[in-house]
């Protein structure tokens, strides 16, 4: 069996929900792609292929097994001297093919995840950002195309407003914005590191196996594993601080923290050890592109499992794949949600894999949207909307009055500028 073969490279594109801001302050309404040759195409691909040589895999698999912030330990787990290690990763992180952050435990934080796939109405895509925006407890916004025209979105809602949440969703639809949306709640991420043996570090070349992936998922599964059940845990505005920025930079210093909430350096390591003690940490994210942005394309994926113990064995062989980012299981249901990052020609051979495994009843069925990355918007979870006395603030009356005054707004606009992109080829930088 030959196995597929595409050129490496590392990751210069934040897509996760790490970031305290928008990715673009005016992603619609004004020109933000320039010009580019092919000469400068070529360059920008090799480029990025060279950084991902066997140092830097080297460190960044011993960062994901041994931590993020000890980078001593890093050096002596890899045998590269420290200040070596210190270089590298300064550099990758510098050149932004290096990001790392948390996944809290949301449960813990009385908030559950929630995945929207909203379809806009002709004419009123520009308004449908800013009405997903309203509650402002979302985490990711990004224009979609696919099984849905729209926007994908997620949401981090405290746990008792779920119903008040999806009634928001109704009147998104009721105002005329969106014709229909599609809700899955979803239970706590995983972000794999790709698998790096599937890599080749001389030839720069990732190994394809799909024959391999295809008998792995038509294995006979084992028993379904027991779900971990999270309850509200104990933590205050302070504790949430130290989270918010922990997903923003998995490697903030102790001293940045302390100089923020003006607490002495042992205070704010007390509380740190409490948090990762207490499970409010639920993983360190090691972020780092596997494949070439220009080359490669980025999707949502919903693959719905016959059983249980098929989700569960699903589950162990896309955390093994190294085009799979993200995956979350869909509460109430044996499905998955997985965010795809593959290079283009490899996009037919996952379809194919997908179909194999559904002829084999091992899938009742799956759905996937395209994600734009040059309209991800992104921040924390809604930590400023928790107050220590009254816990997480959350109106629905308000927002629905915020939304008609969108909606409003829109309708008296006689005139809206139309700016094309100027360039097929997006820049990540």
């Amino acid at each position: 069996m030959e196995a597929n073969r595409v050129p490496q490279l590392p990751r210069r594109f934040p897509c996760r929900e790490n970031l305290e801001r928008f990715r673009l302050s005016n992603a619609f309404f004004g020109p933000y792609l320039s010009q580019i040759s092919p000469e400068e195409y070529l360059e920008k691909i090799n480029r990025f292929v060279s950084f991902l040589d066997h140092g830097n895999v080297k460190i960044v698999t011993a960062m994901r097994k041994y931590g993020l912030r000890n980078l001593q330990l890093i050096a002596d787990k890899t045998n590269i001297p420290r200040p070596t290690v210190h270089a590298r990763v300064s550099k990758l992180e510098k050149e932004g093919l290096l990001r790392t952050w948390i996944h809290p435990n949301y449960a813990k934080l009385g908030l559950v995840r929630a995945m929207v796939l909203l379809t806009t109405k002709p004419g009123r895509e520009l308004l449908a950002p800013e009405a997903l925006r309203v509650p402002g407890y979302w985490l990711r916004l990004i224009r979609c195309m696919g099984d849905c025209n729209g926007y994908y979105s997620t949401h981090a809602i405290p746990l008792e407003k779920r119903w008040d949440f999806e009634q928001y969703l109704e009147k998104i639809v009721a105002s005329g914005i969106g014709t229909e949306y599609r809700l899955l709640w979803l239970e706590e991420a995983r972000s794999p590191l790709p698998d790096f043996s599937y890599y080749d570090a001389e030839k720069k070349t990732w190994t394809f196996d799909w024959p391999r992936w295809l008998d792995a998922f038509a294995a006979k599964p084992a028993q379904a594993q027991r779900k971990d059940i999270s309850v509200p845990g104990t933590f205050d505005k302070k504790d949430l601080i130290i989270l918010k920025e922990l997903v923003k930079d998995g490697r903030t210093k102790l001293t940045q923290l302390a100089a923020l909430l003006e607490m002495t350096v042992p205070a704010v390591k007390y509380r740190f050890d409490n948090l990762a003690r207490s499970g409010f940490i639920r993983e360190y994210v090691i972020d780092m592109l596997p494949f070439a942005p220009e080359i490669s394309d980025l999707y949502e994926m919903v693959l719905d499992f016959q059983t249980r113990e098929g989700l569960c064995n699903g589950e162990k062989v896309l955390s093994s794949l190294p085009m799979v980012m993200t995956l979350s299981r869909v509460e109430g249901a044996n499905s998955i949600a997985v965010r795809i990052y593959l290079p283009r020609t490899q996009m037919n051979n996952l379809l194919t894999l997908l179909s194999a495994l559904a002829r084999r009843g091992v899938l009742t069925g799956f759905t996937y949207v395209l994600l734009d990355p040059m309209t991800i918007r992104t921040q924390t979870f809604a930590f400023k909307y928790y107050e220590d006395r009254t816990g997480w603030r959350y109106d629905n009356l308000e927002y629905f009055e915020q939304l008609r005054k969108v909606a409003s707004a829109f309708d008296k606009e006689d005139h809206t500028q139309v700016i094309f992109q100027n360039a097929p080829v997006p820049s990540f930088q």
